[in-house]
């Protein structure tokens, strides 16, 4: 019997096994931002213990990262915490990725462009979303602060060995039809906790049609599902999208890597403790109404009525869900109005990203009373919109165009959403006061946050067209 990429990946990274307890495993990479690392220092320096591999960890700021005037930090707790984590690396000689550096940016969207992100590694950070990495044929999993420390102080984790599901997705994605679409399809038709113990392997002709980009925003959100990570296997796209990154090896070095990432290819016979099959041709433009992304819906349908839920506890959920969000039962997706559009976020604030949503608003203006902010993934991701014409695409539409960092997916900066205002937003998480108190946000796609901001409320981009002429 052959076997998964996550099992070939997993075995090469055992340091030590013993019957009946999590495995130690090997971490190639630790990524570190300003939230969740100051206490795993202070642990370090508490037992007077050296960082094992300095080499082998990188720092960035992002969560708490100002959008506008970001050297003029106002916040007294976003201030301590990066100048803390300034100061650790400093300390303990870790390469950083300062407010000033180009390479700044959120750490999920640097990983990769840097080429820090590369197969067959295992990489970790103090970040839910690390499950990002995946799209690059690595094993990448959100750690807890303690974690952090050990991985700091040791270049290892304690880890029980994951199960393994199969999710292929096949057919082809219809016109308007994105990556965000798939993932919020998924789980809408599986819920939230349909990977939980697993680590899903993405796979069938849609996931290899689909762009590096694509990828990312797949695995990003697989954590949404309960994965503890996700993984897909890397092919000619992703060495393509390596060749040339900074932390990558050139030449000859580079050769040899590919013919070593191209054995983590999954074998033919392998097998997995379960698998989901998902037709690339049933999914529509989907639009999350609820407060978890389960809650979505396609864009052309409406939201539940209460007497369509099977047990009574998803029927008191979703009743929940309609006072949080202001909404009723049976109201259709197009009638929700919006008044704030977020374009951001570690899944969806990369170049392309920024293009498909270009692309809808060039040339008109955002309807009146709503307020749009785009913020790339990075400041080499500002610096190419900026030198194509996408900033100016965004500005002359009445949109607002930021510098990079998270921003409006967490309230854990300046950029918020105001209590029972509803928000068309490209991020991750639509829980109860994630965006800030009473924030009401829906998840979709770019394209689709950009129409939204266009007419104030839900459209269908597969009829935008139309709707124009």
């Amino acid at each position: 019997m052959g076997n998964t990429i996550i099992e070939k990946i997993w075995e090469k990274h055992v340091v030590h096994r013993e019957a009946g307890k999590p495995d130690l495993v090997y971490i190639d990479l630790h990524l570190v931002h300003e939230v969740t690392s100051p206490q795993a220092f202070s642990g370090l320096r508490m037992k007077n213990r050296p960082v094992r591999r300095s080499d082998l960890t990188f720092a960035t700021m992002d969560h708490n990262v100002p959008t506008v005037n970001r050297n003029q930090i106002v916040d007294p707790v976003a201030k301590n915490q990066m100048d803390t984590l300034r100061s650790n690396c400093l300390e303990f000689d870790i390469p950083l990725a300062d407010l000033d550096s180009p390479d700044q940016g959120i750490v999920h969207v640097i990983g990769p462009e840097l080429g820090l992100t590369k197969p067959g590694m295992t990489i970790v950070c103090g970040d839910s979303h690390t499950s990002t990495h995946g799209a690059f044929g690595s094993l990448a999993f959100g750690i807890g602060t303690s974690e952090v420390e050990h991985v700091l102080a040791t270049q290892t984790l304690w880890q029980a060995k994951p199960k393994t599901l199969k999710v292929e997705v096949s057919g082809s994605l219809g016109p308007g039809v994105s990556a965000k679409d798939v993932i919020l399809y998924i789980i809408s038709k599986h819920g939230v906790k349909f990977g939980t113990g697993y680590v899903i392997e993405f796979c069938g002709d849609v996931i290899k049609n689909m762009s590096m980009e694509e990828r990312m925003t797949i695995c990003n959100m697989s954590i949404e599902g309960g994965a503890k990570a996700s993984i897909v296997a890397p092919d000619d796209k992703t060495f393509t999208y390596l060749n040339g990154r900074k932390y990558v090896p050139e030449g000859d070095d580079f050769l040899d890597n590919i013919l070593e990432w191209k054995q983590l290819e999954s074998d033919d016979d392998a097998e997995y403790d379960n698998a989901i099959e998902i037709d690339g041709n049933e999914i529509a433009p989907m639009v999350s109404w609820g407060t978890n992304p389960s809650m979505t819906a396609p864009v052309n349908s409406r939201v539940p009525y209460l007497s369509e839920c099977d047990t009574e506890a998803e029927r008191k959920a979703v009743q929940r869900a309609f006072e949080y969000m202001g909404l009723e039962e049976g109201q259709q997706i197009t009638d929700i109005n919006v008044t704030k559009v977020f374009i951001g976020s570690c899944t969806n604030s990369r170049l392309e990203d920024l293009r498909a949503a270009a692309e809808v608003i060039r040339g008109k203006k955002a309807a009146a009373g709503v307020q749009a902010i785009v913020v790339p993934g990075s400041q080499n991701v500002k610096k190419m919109a900026e030198e194509e014409g996408l900033a100016q695409i965004f500005m002359e539409a009445g949109f607002e165009w930021r510098e990079s960092g998270c921003s409006m997916c967490l309230s854990m900066n300046a950029d918020i959403v105001n209590p029972e205002e509803h928000c068309a937003s490209t991020s991750n998480r639509n829980f109860e006061g994630r965006q800030g108190a009473g924030a009401r946000t829906h998840l979709v796609s770019p394209q689709m946050a950009a129409a939204a901001a266009l007419h104030g409320h839900f459209v269908d981009v597969r009829n935008l067209a139309a709707v124009e002429v």
